[in-house]
């Protein structure tokens, strides 16, 4: 069982021990911590207000309930979403003009995990300061609560994804007409979560024919909710047996999308970013992000149509500000999260949906065609455990200069770029393990490299 306390929120597995697993001592604490730090945030404020929403996880009613509760307790008023998704809240925090959101959600986390999902008054995740200070908060003795005349209200908001659908179909490049007039059959893969309510309704908004599979938002995940091709075969078959256009995948909090061809092969994870920047790109020029272990094709895309493409550290938060800093008009991560600016600064499913629709109903080709007009990139991605006593940034550094007079990037890590391919190392913040993740321009040659830099590493290291 666990608790893992980080700048980004607080997640663990429920029941158990207190401050050894997310229980409601847990929640508490740390909606606590997070309603001191609003209020220390906007010190002269008379008022104070926070989004909440969950995903349908078994757990979300409970550790929603203490959540905005406590927050009232803290002299907050408190607009409930309820069922929602992780965008949504993102999206409702700006519309609202509240002080910040909480999402409740274990992403793509099995049914047993929870967490707690921090945001700031612009719908973005924290970044390490602000972390921190709440951290600190939780783990002293000096949170003060509301006196009974001082507590904050609760009301109930079930609007949110009608909200955020609205402000999708608005997006300039968001081309509602063609995607009616294309009239595509799609099955829809929610893993019994949220997405099972937000992206149907989208569907329905766009005139698209849906097929649900596992879009029962009663948290019972059929599968491992994570969307990778092993625990999508399912919607693979489906996505055939119904001649259907393509299938769309989303975690429980909506915040990744993976796509499936008409034939029921995946499109690949990496390439739903690929995909919607291609398309953004076509229409508007400017420059795109990713994360470091994110794919090459991005690079690839970007530079076609004349962008200049930039790497940030793994995160989505670092991926934010480094779009920021480079005033980037599209970007994400290679897990199939999209952040469009025009929207907001989050990875939104319902955003990847519609544009990607948008992009396929342009390009009159099948998902598969669409696939082969991008450059393949084959990933490998493998872990090295340690001893605890081992000093992982000697081992990184001892790589560095064995390699030093490649293209490296140390700002997360080391990435080392080859002609053809890559290598990405990072070491884990919670675990004595050394992340090894490559791309080549085959699974061949990606699991090669792979094996020749675990084989290097632990030679520096003296592993067996």
């Amino acid at each position: 069982m666990t608790l893992i306390k980080s700048i980004s929120g607080i997640r663990g597995t429920i029941g158990g021990m207190v401050d050894n697993n997310l229980t409601p001592i847990d929640a508490v604490k740390f909606a606590a911590a997070y309603g001191a730090w609003v209020k220390a945030r906007f010190p002269s404020k008379k008022e104070y207000y926070v989004v909440v929403g969950r995903d349908a996880r078994i757990s979300g009613k409970m550790i929603s309930s203490l959540v905005c509760n406590t927050l009232v307790g803290m002299g907050i008023h408190v607009i409930d979403l309820g069922l929602s998704t992780t965008p949504t809240v993102e999206v409702l925090v700006t519309d609202k003009k509240t002080d910040g959101g909480i999402i409740i959600t274990a992403s793509h986390n099995p049914k047993q995990w929870n967490a707690l999902k921090l945001l700031n008054e612009k719908g973005e995740f924290l970044d390490a300061q602000d972390g921190n200070t709440i951290l600190e908060l939780a783990a002293s003795n000096t949170l003060n609560f509301a006196t009974v005349d001082e507590l904050g209200t609760y009301r109930k908001d079930k609007t949110g994804i009608a909200t955020h659908i609205k402000a999708v179909l608005a997006l300039d490049l968001v081309d509602a007409e063609a995607i009616q007039n294309a009239h595509f059959k799609v099955v829809v893969d929610a893993v019994n979560s949220t997405g099972g309510i937000a992206i149907p309704a989208l569907l329905d908004a766009l005139n698209v024919e849906t097929i649900k599979l596992y879009c029962e938002p009663n948290g019972d995940f059929p599968h491992n909710p994570e969307p990778l091709a092993e625990n999508l075969t399912e919607i693979s078959k489906l996505v055939k047996q119904h001649k259907a256009d393509l299938g769309i995948v989303v975690d429980p909090d909506v915040d990744r999308l993976a796509l499936v061809c008409e034939d029921g092969s995946m499109f690949g994870e990496e390439y739903t970013l690929v995909a919607v920047a291609d398309y953004i790109l076509s229409k508007e020029k400017g420059n795109t992000v990713s994360n470091l272990s994110s794919s090459r094709a991005l690079r690839d895309v970007t530079q076609k149509h004349g962008g200049n493409y930039f790497a940030s550290a793994v995160g989505e938060v670092n991926v934010v500000k480094k779009m920021k800093q480079e005033n980037a008009i599209i970007g994400g991560e290679g897990n199939g999260g999209i952040i469009y600016p025009a929207t907001h600064y989050g990875r939104d499913s319902l955003v990847g949906v519609a544009l990607f629709l948008s992009h396929l109903a342009e390009q009159k080709m099948t998902v598969s065609e669409l696939r082969t007009t991008y450059p393949s990139y084959f990933m490998s991605k493998n872990k090295i455990q340690l001893t605890p006593q081992l000093n992982v940034d000697a081992v990184l550094k001892a790589v560095e200069e064995k390699y030093s007079t490649e293209d490296i990037n140390t700002i997360d890590g080391v990435k080392i770029d080859f002609e053809t391919e890559w290598v990405h190392l990072r070491k884990s913040n919670t675990e004595p393990i050394i992340r090894v993740y490559t791309e080549s321009t085959s699974q061949e040659n990606a699991n090669k490299l792979a094996e020749r830099m675990v084989a290097e590493i632990k030679a520096i290291a003296r592993i067996s």
